[in-house]
């Protein structure tokens, strides 16, 4: 619970600052085009000063209640009449200030330094001030344009929450998806060794312990150190030698690995698993499987090929392409490599090959602005 408010308490705290930030940008930004017309930068500064209240109120007035009131729960004729009042109200609002305050201030100002300026926009009556037409129509335009450069930010940001969401609700997904689908395949390959009472079972439920223990808590992280990932399948591999013990000549080798490389889970594991369970269980005789792994100026090569069984049907070979662990692989790299990865599936008549490219540095971060 104490962690949870910490957590609300300082994304409401970097909320604030960024908010507090804008506005600050708007008042300078504001001030220097203002200042062009008005004898002293601080003279503009003050001005805009009066008004930053205004455009304040209105943007949150639209953003936290018509947003949310309005047109979250799809009711867009109130929110057109709630907008509409708003930008009538608000440039009401602004006339006043310029009347009351900020124009009779900037004519002082001005009149020291010129006694004989005389500014129009002073001249008639209150009444005649607030209504003259083309000065409603400057108020209507300065009192709205700075809050819907504000509030078209916000739509931005609410479009790209949802996104994020989106792609995170995905990466669930995926991730979840190769749990069992894993676990299914090892543990085929666990009853097939106690169905000849393999005195090697207990290892290999050890063996699978461990993978299932990454698998399950390590693997949700958003990176994880490439070594422990590395790790996972050698152990992965060591099981699948137990299994099959002379009937498959196997080569792994692994250069350039060095601490501090950092990888999305569960990226090479699917394809190493898809190797064994296409090209080696269902191969008759002698079966082969090489993997390669470089790892060079932080761009990481994988190359894993494995023999082809024997007269396969048509059906076998699509579904050695459409895997779930190629597929959902495919699906994930498109997600966090979406422009930093190759993954390429060749094949042969008796080859089966894989190669993975992906430029580490350069993984999308998936979570919020």
């Amino acid at each position: 619970m104490k962690l949870t408010r910490r957590l609300i308490q300082k994304t409401a705290s970097k909320r604030i600052v960024q908010h507090a930030v804008f506005w600050l940008l708007t008042w300078l930004m504001l001030a220097v085009m203002y200042g062009v017309n008005v004898p002293g930068f601080e003279h503009a500064l003050a001005m805009i000063g009066f008004f930053i209240p205004l455009h304040m109120v209105y943007f949150y007035t639209i953003a936290y209640v018509g947003i949310p009131r309005y047109l979250y729960t799809k009711q867009y004729s109130k929110f057109i009449v709630f907008v509409l009042l708003c930008a009538l109200v608000s440039t009401c609002i602004f006339r006043l200030i310029e009347i009351l305050i900020a124009d009779p201030i900037l004519y002082e100002v001005i009149k020291k330094q010129d006694k004989n300026f005389v500014w129009r926009k002073l001249e008639g009556t209150f009444r005649e001030q607030l209504f003259r037409y083309t000065y409603i129509l400057d108020a209507f335009e300065q009192a709205n344009l700075i809050v819907w450069v504000a509030v078209a930010i916000k739509f931005f940001k609410m479009w790209y929450e949802k996104q994020q969401a989106a792609l995170e609700a995905e990466l669930v997904l995926l991730k979840g998806q190769l749990h069992p689908h894993f676990l299914f395949n090892t543990l085929n390959n666990l009853y097939a060794l106690t169905l000849t009472q393999s005195p090697r079972s207990p290892s290999v439920v050890i063996g699978l312990s461990e993978i299932l223990r990454y698998m399950l808590y390590e693997a949700n992280a958003e990176v994880v150190d490439l070594r422990r990932d590395v790790e996972i399948i050698e152990n992965y591999v060591a099981l699948e030698k137990i299994r099959y013990e002379e009937r498959l000549d196997l080569n792994l080798s692994i250069n350039g690995l060095e601490p501090g490389q950092r990888i999305a889970p569960l990226l090479i594991l699917p394809l190493v698993e898809n190797a064994f369970k296409h090209g080696t269980s269902e191969k008759v005789g002698e079966a082969w499987i090489n993997m390669d792994l470089l790892i060079k100026d932080n761009l990481l090569k994988f190359k894993i090929s494995n023999s082809k069984p024997d007269n396969l049907p048509k059906n076998d070979l699509e579904t050695n392409h459409s895997s779930i662990g190629l597929a959902n692989v495919r699906k994930r790299l498109a997600i966090l490599y979406p422009s930093a990865h190759q993954l390429k599936i060749l094949e042969e008549e008796d080859i089966f090959a894989v190669i993975l490219e992906i430029n580490l540095n350069k993984r999308l971060e998936i979570g919020p602005l």
